[in-house]
């Protein structure tokens, strides 16, 4: 689903115009994207909480030469599932 299909569906369910629903879903995303930037957990109970991780520095292979190269570590946005959403999506409520 696109963001623009998603807004469609917040202002039918949200009885919002197209606009306000916008505009809604856009501060909701920045609220997050804020929160994540400071590595802050945003955590929705019985539905899922999106965590920021940091991966290890690790050695790889580039495939078209073989050359070992250096993978410097990163900082990695991760969403979990929580079990309300895992039973929806699995149809057992």
């Amino acid at each position: 689903m696109t963001k623009e299909k998603f807004v469609a569906k917040f202002a039918e369910k949200a009885d919002e115009t197209k606009k306000r629903s916008a505009e809604l879903v856009d501060a909701f995303l920045e609220v997050a994207e804020k929160a994540l930037h400071k590595h802050e957990t945003v955590k929705f109970t019985n539905w899922g909480t999106f965590e920021v991780r940091k991966t290890s520095p690790r050695n790889g292979r580039n495939p078209n030469t073989g050359v070992s190269i250096k993978i410097p570590s990163k900082s990695v946005v991760r969403f979990k599932a929580g079990k309300g959403l895992t039973e929806k999506v699995n149809n057992k409520k």
